[in-house]
This record gives structure tokens, sequence and C-alpha cells, in this order.
């Protein structure tokens, strides 16, 4: 709920402290990274540098995304707060892209998280996508219509009770590692690089880099790969493949992306007991399973036929807790205002 009026910004998220700010003091501020109130104000700035005049405004928000496990919380917060603000300061048919982006630069620059575009772009779109960020100003968006809800499976999240507070370091190594892959061939980025150029000069680039940065280099260029065998599985209709394939996106991102758990807490490794877990429940029913989100601690993501669904709640549950496995449904609107 939201609406415009007085003087100040005032977001009330359901179970927290009220926000509350000066529309007219929107630059970042020291100490404020980490908090809501450093998404709002970063929005909000983002939305008055592409013209919205931004007020005043109250708004109350209710959530059952699980903070910090993993499940875009932020990012699905920082569309929410951009559609509200330009729905009542602008003309309301902002691109959805454009707010992701906006969100994106709230959470790196006011927040302090080095996240990419994913997250905040899947919020603002909704629904099974396929995004391409070669051109980061201009992501290609392409949204795969696939109906969920007939494919005879659940799609849940198993909550293993690791928080990501505190990881960013781990997450900054990722992309920083990858750059420095691309470095090796003059590029910025490794999506500029050749998959065969880069198995060529292996042995140079990880003298160069390291052994970390080229297994994680190894992922993203399979993952890219697996990307386009999902969507094309997705729109044909082969929902066994795109199974597969996200077994396989799993096990790549486990062996290679080293995201599972934190090197720096090798004792907490709640993600890897629930992937593990998942393949002693799912390997013979045809099920998959993998880390959701940007792992290292949180959430597994699991894809279970409905007729397993029962039992396999009670084992995970058994383990994590009451609560533990929730289903989730596929929405297939992004973020809309709805009154």
């Amino acid at each position: 709920m939201a609406s415009a009026g007085g003087n100040g910004i005032t977001v009330h998220s359901e179970g927290f402290s009220p926000d509350r700010l000066n529309p007219a003091e929107l630059m970042p501020r020291a100490g404020e990274e980490g908090s809501s109130a450093a998404l709002i104000r970063g929005i909000c700035a983002g939305m008055a540098a592409r013209g919205r005049k931004i007020g005043g405004f109250r708004a109350y928000t209710q959530s059952d995304v699980l903070p910090g496990s993993g499940l875009s919380s932020s990012a699905a917060f920082e569309v929410l707060i951009g559609r509200i603000a330009d729905d009542l300061f602008g003309s309301g048919d902002a691109d959805p892209v454009r707010i992701a982006q906006i969100g994106q630069d709230a959470e790196n620059r006011y927040f302090g998280k080095p996240c990419g575009l994913m997250d905040q772009t899947a919020c603002a779109v909704g629904g099974f996508a396929m995004i391409d960020f070669q051109d980061a100003k201009q992501p290609a968006v392409e949204k795969i219509p696939f109906d969920f809800s007939g494919c005879g499976y659940r799609l849940c999240i198993i909550d293993t009770k690791g928080s990501h507070a505190g990881l960013t370091a781990d997450y900054a190594a990722i992309p920083e590692e990858m750059r420095r892959v691309a470095a090796c061939f003059g590029k910025t980025l490794l999506s500029q690089v050749l998959e065969e150029e880069f198995y060529a000069d292996l042995a140079r680039v990880r003298s160069q880099t390291g052994d970390r940065a080229v297994l994680r280099a190894i992922h993203f260029f399979g993952d890219n790969r697996r990307v386009a065998q999902q969507a094309a599985a997705l729109r044909e209709n082969r929902f066994a493949d795109f199974l597969a394939l996200v077994r396989e996106s799993g096990r790549s991102s486990f062996m290679y992306l080293q995201n599972v758990y934190s090197p720096s807490r090798v004792e907490e490794q709640g993600v890897a007991l629930g992937l593990a877990l998942c393949e002693r429940l799912l390997s013979g029913c045809g099920g998959a399973w993998r880390l959701h989100g940007g792992g290292f601690a949180g959430t597994v993501q699991a894809y279970v036929p409905k007729k397993e669904f029962d039992g396999f709640r009670r084992e995970a549950e058994a383990v994590f807790g009451p609560g533990s496995c929730v289903p989730l449904a596929v929405r297939t609107a992004g973020a809309i205002r709805i009154l």
C-alpha cells in the first residue's frame, strides 16, 4: 500500500521499524550501507535522475520472502520501491528493465553490495524469462510462455537457515576473478572472450589468475550454453530436458563456481547438506535440485514430482526444521500496480 503526500518518505515493512527519509536528501550516506533505508534512498535518487520529481510518500509493505536467504528479497524490495516511485511521481509505465537497473545501482552504490542485474530483472519482468546481459545497458529479455502448473512438479525451496549477511567479499570475488581471466585476453568482461581461445591458452591463464578463477570461468562458459538450452526446452515443452539441465548447472555451480559455502566458514555447509539430501531423495524419481540465488548460504531449489512432495517435505523438515521446505508459485507478472 502506498500514497503520496507529506514532507517525508516513510516506508514501513511489516515486522521491521519504519524507514524515514527526506526526499530532498538523496545522496549516499556514510553508515547507512546494508540497510533498507539505503535502498530506498538510492532508488529515489535513480528515479530523480531520470526526471521524476520525488516528493513525500508513505508505504506499508508485507512479504513472505525469507530475508537474507538468497531469495532475492533485496531485489524484490528495490523493484517494489521503484514501481511505487514511478506510479506516484512519473507516468507509471517505466520499462521494467530500467527499474531493475535503478535497483542494481542502489544496491551497488548505496547498499554496498556489488551485485549484478539478474535478480532485479527477474523480479521486474516475472515468469520464466531468458535474459541476455551482453549489453549491460540494454539487456535483452525474452519471456518464455511455459505453463508450470501443468507439468506435474512442485517447485520449492529449502531454507537451510544460513544467512547471507557478511558474505559480500565472497560474492565480489566471483566477478573479480572472472574479470582477471578476461584481462588475460585483453578484455574487460569474460563474455568478450571466445571459449575456444580460453581453453587453448589454459596453462597461461591458470598461471596468471589461479585455479579457482579458471574453474569459475569454466562454469561461466558452460552455463551460458545451458541457459539457451533450458529456454529451448521450455519453449518446446521438453520439461524432462529442462530438469536435466538444472541438475547439470547445479553440479557445475558446486564443482566449478564454488559458491555453495564460504571458504571462511567451512564449518557451516547447510546448502551442501541440502543438496546432498535432495540428491538422495530425488535422483530416482526424475526430480532436480541446485542451490538458489547467489549461494554461499541460504536456500536450495528443488523440482519435486507432485506425488513425492509430501514425503520429500517431511524428510527436508526433519533436517532443517518445521516450515523450512516452502512450495513456490511461478508468478507470471513482474512488479505491477494492481489497484
